[in-house]
């Protein structure tokens, strides 16, 4: 009568009443490790990513009138700037850098904060004209809607002090500054232009 041998291959039932898989527990361990290995990879190098510096193009400005800007004044607070302007730091600028300027950038670039020290009186600065105290300091506001920026004015120091700071950069910039001005520059009375006719 013909049998079969031990020997050949047949699904037996296993301990638990069903069939075997014929797969080991070190190959089923592997099988979900291996994404999950490859998922811990990818998010990894994702923050590794994200927390390297990119390297942003120097940053090319123009000339504006400053007068004043080989004075003493900016010659005291130009190196007492921070580097940091809240997320904005210190950005390197094309030669030739216009005399007494500096600037910040977001770590990827876009629109700078720039400060010009020495300038003249802006000529929408008047008698009338509103005045904002930021941390000791007077400032005065002048709106770029089309650059969607505002170039704000320290008006009460020994010079013109101009900070350009584009729409959405918080008041971080205009307090820092504001800061290292008090610190580094006497207040002195405003001298504004007169009634525009």
């Amino acid at each position: 009568m013909p049998g079969t041998s031990p020997d050949e291959n047949t699904d037996t039932p296993d301990s638990s009443g069903g069939e075997r898989t014929g797969y080991s527990p070190a190959l089923i361990a592997t099988a979900v490790a291996l994404p999950i290995a490859l998922l811990i990879g990818v998010v990894v190098a994702a923050v590794i990513a994200a927390r390297t510096p990119v390297e942003r193009e120097p940053l090319a400005l123009g000339p504006v009138p400053a007068p004043a800007a080989g004075g003493p004044a900016c010659a005291t607070l130009l190196p007492a700037l921070p580097a940091d302007l809240g997320e904005y730091t210190r950005a390197t600028l094309v030669e030739p850098v216009p005399p007494a300027t500096t600037a910040w950038q977001l770590p990827a670039g876009g629109e700078p904060i720039v400060l010009r020290c020495g300038l003249d009186r802006p000529l929408e600065f008047h008698r009338a004209s509103p005045l904002q105290v930021v941390n000791g300091v007077q400032w005065f506001e002048v709106r770029d809607d089309a650059a969607a920026t505002a170039t704000w004015f320290a008006v009460d120091r020994e010079t013109y002090i101009a900070l350009t700071v584009p729409d959405g950069s918080g008041p971080t910039p205009l307090q820092a500054v504001s800061d290292t001005v008090t610190a580094q520059l006497p207040a002195r009375p405003i001298d504004p232009g007169a009634l525009p006719n």
